[in-house]
């Protein structure tokens, strides 16, 4: 699969890549991942979490994940309640809650560490294979920190901490 052009709305520029989707519990644990093509728009990874083997769950997305039909889908095909929030200028307008707020804030921290600690977006890989490779061996790199941490007693997302002695 050959790289392609996408849109980062955070950073409001364009980049050649790949986008990296996670799906991460509460607790800051990975259950799901896939790459796609950049120009992929991020709801049509919604349509690989149906077979993802996820049911009977609450997922809270952010914005890029916003479609109408796709949560009525998920819901109905696989029984897993699909959260966004709206953007202001929708009509109808409501505030995501403040708990999915503080979650959604979790999993951004989980994101921001396997970029950062990780260095995920520093991959220098020549093929597809490769960086898929490379990105299942950080996002595993990270869980094995995280299951060290657990079996020590200690906080599971405190990775830098998780070999010190």
């Amino acid at each position: 699969m050959a790289p392609d052009k996408g849109d980062s709305t955070v950073y409001d520029q364009y980049y050649i890549g790949y986008k990296l989707h996670l799906v991460v519990s509460l607790e800051g644990i990975y259950q799901a991942m896939d790459m796609t093509k950049a120009s992929v728009h991020d709801v049509h990874y919604l349509k690989d979490i149906k077979s993802s083997g996820l049911s009977d769950c609450l997922l809270l997305a952010d914005k890029g994940y916003l479609s109408a039909q796709m949560q009525m889908d998920l819901f109905y095909r696989a029984r897993i309640y699909l959260q966004t929030p709206m953007r202001s200028n929708q009509t109808g307008f409501t505030p995501w809650p403040k708990m999915f707020k503080t979650a959604r804030r979790r999993v951004e921290m989980v994101f921001s560490q396997l970029c950062d600690q990780m260095m995920l977006k520093s991959n220098y890989a020549k093929t597809y294979s490769l960086l898929r490779a490379r990105m299942i061996s950080k996002v595993a790199a990270v869980t094995l920190l995280q299951y060290i941490n657990w079996q020590n007693d200690q906080p599971i997302n405190h990775i830098k901490h998780a070999l010190a002695a």
